[in-house]
C-alpha cells in the first residue's frame, strides 16, 4: 500500500466540541457489519469480485439518482434505501482501492472530516462570518488554497478550477456561474440577468446555420440558468419538477384519447383536463 495515504486526521476531537459523538456510538456495530457484509461480497462473490472502479462507476451515478428520485417524491422510506444504495457504493469503491493498495475507507472519511473542519473555521476556529454569502465566500476561498498546496490548479490558476465537466451541463452552468460570481463576475441584480435573457432570446431567431442555432440556443439556456440562480432557484430542480409534470400529464393523455388516430386537437383538449385536475 502507498505510504503516504496513512494521514492521520489532523485535529484532537476533544478539541472540536462534538457533542454527538456519544450518542451516534451506537451505530459504530451497524457500521462495522456493513463494512463486514462487503469485504465478504468482494471475497466470495463472482460479480462483486470481478468488479472495478470503472466498471461500476455507472452505477454509483444511477443509484445518486435514484436518491434524488426519492428525495422529490418525498418518500422518507424509499429515501432510506436509497441512502443505502449509495453508501454502499461509497464502501464498495473504498474497498475496491484497498485491495489495490491506494486508500481505504479510514483514508476516506479523515480526508473529509479534515476538509469539513478546515472549511469551516466559523464552526470549529475563531473566523465570524456575517452570513451565508460570508461561509461560501471563506469556503471558495480555502478551496483553492487546497488545490494551490496540492498542485491542481490550472496554469494559470483559475476561479473555475474544480468544476466536473462531467456535470450535466445545467448543473455545470449553475456551478461555473457561481464560482466566478464569487469572485465578483455577475449581474448586479436579476433584471439585468433577465435583459440578458432577452437579448439571447432575439438572437436565437436570427441564427441562420445549424452551428449558429446551436450556440445561441446554448447562450440562452446558460442566461436561464444565470436568471434562476440570481432569483433563487436551482435550475436543475426546477426542470426536474417541469419534466415530471410533462410526463404526468401525457401519461394521463395516453389514457384518455388514442394517440394513434386522436387529432392535434383531441390530444391538446387532454392535455388541459390533466392539467386542470392537478
Amino acid at each position: 500500500m502507498s505510504a503516504e495515504r496513512h494521514t492521520e486526521f489532523p485535529y484532537a476531537i476533544e478539541d472540536l466540541g462534538l457533542e454527538d459523538a456519544d450518542r451516534d456510538a451506537g451505530h459504530a456495530e451497524v457500521y462495522r457489519d456493513f463494512v463486514a457484509i462487503v469485504r465478504r461480497l468482494r471475497r466470495e462473490c463472482p460479480w462483486d469480485r470481478e468488479q472495478t472502479h470503472d466498471s461500476v462507476k455507472h452505477l454509483t451515478i444511477e443509484e445518486a439518482f435514484e436518491l434524488v428520485e426519492a428525495i422529490d417524491s418525498g418518500d422518507s422510506l424509499e429515501m432510506q434505501k436509497e441512502l443505502g444504495d449509495l453508501f454502499l457504493h461509497v464502501l464498495f469503491h473504498a474497498h475496491i482501492a484497498e485491495t489495490e493498495g491506494t486508500f481505504d475507507i479510514g483514508d476516506v472519511m479523515r480526508a473529509e472530516m479534515t476538509k469539513l473542519v478546515r472549511r469551516h473555521p466559523h464552526v470549529f476556529g475563531d473566523e465570524v462570518v456575517g452570513g451565508t454569502g460570508d461561509v461560501l465566500r471563506n469556503w471558495e476561498a480555502i478551496k483553492q488554497a487546497e488545490r494551490r498546496e496540492a498542485g491542481k490548479t490550472e496554469t494559470p490558476p483559475s476561479a473555475l478550477d474544480g468544476v466536473p465537466d462531467a456535470l450535466p451541463a445545467l448543473l455545470r452552468a449553475e456551478r461555473v456561474q457561481e464560482k466566478a460570481a464569487a469572485v465578483g463576475f455577475d449581474f448586479p441584480t436579476a433584471e439585468q440577468a433577465w435583459e440578458k435573457v432577452r437579448e439571447e432570446s432575439d438572437e436565437v431567431l436570427e441564427a441562420e446555420t445549424p452551428d449558429a442555432l446551436e450556440d445561441e440556443i446554448g447562450d440562452l439556456l446558460f442566461a436561464v440558468v444565470n436568471y434562476a440562480r440570481l432569483r433563487g432557484v436551482v435550475p436543475e430542480n426546477a426542470l426536474r419538477r417541469t419534466v415530471g409534470k410533462f410526463s404526468d400529464r401525457f401519461r394521463s393523455v395516453e389514457a384518455t384519447v388514442d394517440l394513434g388516430v386522436a387529432t392535434l386537437e383531441e390530444m391538446d383538449a387532454a392535455w388541459h383536463v390533466a392539467k386542470a385536475r392537478e
